[in-house]
């Protein structure tokens, strides 16, 4: 597949980028500033766009099977992520292009807690991330509103750190998954995995999933 991935230089979006080149698909990288190049992939194409900037991605998505969003704002511009999903969307529409995004844990329901949300819950989402998890709500409902755009919107769990690829994980829909301690976890290389596979083997369309361990 040819794939283009936003935040390539991030945290996750580099992992992705990773993981879709060793699965042998062919990769476009972008980030907002060509001083990230050198944290880029080499194997990848680096190209300088912005995934808010719904122009940028028409043009990079141009003749590709797949975009990725795997983009972060910095701390105090939480409120980007709804208008990017929003530049995302529209740069996509009207085309076949498939678009996965990777959003927040927030809007998933706690087990056993009838329709309460993670981002209600302090076990799962401390004081200190609710910010940035309530602006996660609010850019899936953009997903939800759309119905132009085959999209597909990857929740992590609550915790998501750098650790081992395993391969291994549980797949869920709008439930956080927990283990049998309570904890809500997956690596960020075995979320790579999970995002990957639904590349190339989509699932979920319009929809909302959810990985843990």
């Amino acid at each position: 597949m040819r794939i283009t991935v936003f935040g390539a230089a991030g945290s996750v979006g580099g992992r992705v980028v990773s993981e879709a080149l060793f699965r042998g698909h062919e990769v476009t990288a972008v980030v907002r500033d060509p001083a990230r190049f050198p944290d880029l992939d080499p194997r990848a194409e680096a190209r300088v766009g912005d995934a808010a900037r719904a122009d940028d991605v028409a043009a990079l998505g141009a003749d590709r099977d797949l975009v990725i969003s795997a983009t972060r704002p910095p701390h105090g511009s939480e409120r980007e992520l709804a208008a990017t999903a929003e530049a995302l969307l529209s740069g996509l529409a009207g085309t076949d292009v498939r678009l996965l995004t990777v959003g927040g844990a927030g809007s998933l329901r706690v087990p056993g807690g009838g329709d309460t949300m993670a981002v209600d819950d302090p076990r799962f989402v401390p004081t200190a991330w609710r910010g940035i998890a309530l602006a996660c709500n609010a850019q899936f409902d953009v997903f939800r509103a759309d119905s132009a755009v085959n999209w597909t919107y990857l929740s992590p769990p609550a915790h998501l750190q750098p650790g081992a690829r395993t391969g291994t994980f549980r797949v869920g829909g709008d439930e956080l998954l927990v283990d049998d301690d309570g904890v809500s976890a997956i690596s960020m290389e075995d979320l790579a995995v999970a995002l990957v596979d639904e590349a190339e083997n989509p699932r979920h369309h319009r929809a909302r999933f959810t990985v843990a361990y």
